[in-house]
């Protein structure tokens, strides 16, 4: 343990990272009232060392992210640091102003972000990885190209001495999330923040950018700063965890008595997310959806996206799809809600046909078979209130007005346990699981018999995709409906589905009842996904790749 007796200002021995009491406030502004500032942060302190990793977990706006650039004496979006310090490499940061915030980001600490947004489109790889490195004057052009060459071979990226030469929407993005790391490591600084490096992937890449990215740390000896909300994930690759929530500290330890034996409530919720348990039901006799040998194809059949896909869906039951990017699972979605009409088809829905076009579809068909988007932020009318967004389906296809209209809602917001005091607000006032609930209520507002759910809880915390899972199963029997899953995540399959479809490049390779699907043998994909699933064990993510090495090993 470091000696906690250092002085303001000053490093605890053996310590590259000390933050003390930090305090970060935000201002706000509410429609007609003052200006009003809130606490974001309170008063958390933490040390790393060199060569180590602390991960920070938390739900949104649990303060993780917001803690890990204050490390670079940054705060976005009008956010401020106004309380404690923060020590690297033996100096407060916070008193170096912005002339020393130049210097110090880009060359003592670098930023891994989420999205691969975070590159320039119309700049060459190589041109954005070795940009710090030449602005801090720490390497010469030619040294830094070396350097990020060795980098891209460490990081197992393809072609490691001309991948510099693409543009980011060349490579995939597993690939582009590696190249991120090689960027922040290429100017060779004592402190990485990973901002949820991990969390757009599939799991099937995800296990390899981890992977990469632990043996960067190990072989590179920078010290790291690991923001996630996903447990099993961090587990991986960190050496202690901090658990935060509402901007305070709520559990400090080593990962693994984070992981066996956490002490808090709260940690305690988090280990134990995902432990739905949903006995697989018996198909009916007839299906009420009805999928036979549909392919279909975008740039006027020039590329076939979907091949051959044959898939029922039950009365009252949930088919989960699941597989990787680009598998075909969202383009089955808009292949059946008539989005994107088919080359050759077979679609029907309780027992009638299905116009391939959306625009041909009768109010019926439009009203029976309802979509829940991923994103519930874009899915909305940020100008209209939660009453008018649930309310508009009961104008539309039932014709209420008024009371009558305002009643249902009001029946609507407490089935999805929210309650009529929320019927006056709008989307900006709601957490991201309220949105996905009103849009939820939106959806069994016209009383469909099927919907599609699309990723629904993939943008969305462990702990508040668990709730929002529960819900959909508790609605289910209340309603009957029938549920078409769309997934890449394998423990919401697990929880929720009676059946299950595998696709992988437009084509089902493994489907039955869940119990069929994830009972072995599997083929060679099936057991790809499965195996790429994170545990919450220690050394998981080693054993894995050894499996996975060993598999093709043997092929």
């Amino acid at each position: 343990m470091a000696d906690s007796k250092a002085k303001p200002g000053q490093a605890k021995p053996g310590v590259l990272l000390d933050i003390r009491n930090l305090r970060i406030e935000a201002t706000v502004y509410p429609p007609g009232e003052p200006p009003k500032n809130i606490v974001l942060v309170h008063d958390v302190s933490l040390t790393l060392e060199k060569g180590k990793v602390l991960g920070l977990i938390g739900e949104s706006g649990a303060g993780k992210s917001t803690i890990g650039l204050s490390a670079m004496g940054y705060g976005r979006g009008g956010v401020r640091i106004t309380g404690g310090e923060v020590i690297l490499n033996g100096r407060d940061i916070l008193k170096g102003g912005k002339q020393g915030f130049r210097k110090l980001r880009g060359r003592e600490v670098c930023y891994v972000a989420q999205s691969a947004a975070a590159f320039n489109p119309a700049h060459r790889l190589m041109d954005q990885v070795v940009e710090a490195t030449l602005l801090h004057g720490t390497a010469t052009r030619a040294e830094a190209e070396k350097r990020a060459v060795s980098l891209f071979k460490k990081l197992r990226l393809p072609d490691p001495r001309k991948i510099g030469c693409r543009y980011p929407h060349q490579v995939s993005g597993g690939q582009l999330q590696r190249v991120m790391t090689a960027m922040a490591l290429c100017s060779e600084p004592d402190l990485i923040v990973f901002d949820e490096p991990t969390t757009a992937l599939d799991v099937t890449t995800q296990i390899d950018v981890l992977a990469a990215i632990k043996d960067a740390i190990q072989d590179t000896g920078v010290a790291a700063l690991y923001i996630t909300h996903d447990l099993a994930v961090v587990a991986q690759v960190s050496d202690e965890i901090m658990v935060l929530r509402y901007g305070k500290m709520v559990e400090h330890g080593e990962t693994r008595q984070i992981i066996e034996a956490p002490r808090m409530d709260y940690t305690k919720a988090l280990v134990s997310v995902r432990s739905i348990e949903h006995e697989e039901k018996e198909p009916t006799p007839k299906p009420l959806l009805s999928v036979r040998n549909v392919t279909a194809a975008y740039g006027g059949g020039a590329v076939k996206v979907l091949q051959d896909v044959s898939v029922d869906v039950h009365p009252g039951q949930t088919l989960a799809v699941v597989g990787e990017s680009g598998s075909g699972k969202s383009t089955l979605a808009r292949v059946i809600t008539g989005l994107l009409p088919p080359v050759a088809r077979s679609i029907t829905f309780a027992g009638r046909t299905l116009a391939p076009r959306l625009a041909d579809r009768s109010k019926d068909d439009l009203r029976e078979l309802q979509m829940i988007y991923q994103m519930a932020d874009v899915a909305m009318n940020p100008r209209q209130t939660v009453g008018t967004i649930i309310g508009r389906p009961l104008e539309f296809y039932f014709g209420m007005r008024g009371k009558e209209r305002d009643a249902r809602v009001g029946e609507l917001l407490d089935a999805i346990e929210m309650g009529k005091g929320f019927i006056d607000r709008y989307p900006a006032e709601l957490s991201g699981g309220q949105k996905q609930r009103v849009c939820i209520a939106r959806a069994l507002a016209a009383k469909p018999k099927l919907i599609i759910c699309d990723e629904v809880t993939s943008a969305l915390d462990p702990l508040v995709a668990d709730g929002i899972l529960k819900l959909l199963l508790r609605l289910q029997k209340i309603e009957d409906v029938a549920y078409l899953f769309i997934t890449h995540d394998l423990a919401t399959v697990k929880a929720i589905a009676d059946s299950i479809a595998v696709m992988y490049r437009g084509e089902v390779v493994r489907y039955g009842s869940k119990t069929q699907v994830l009972t072995p043998p599997f083929d060679a994909y099936t057991d790809l996904l499965l195996s790429s699933v994170p545990e919450m064990e220690v050394g998981w993510l080693e054993s894995a790749i050894r499996g996975r090495r060993m598999g093709s090993a043997g092929n």
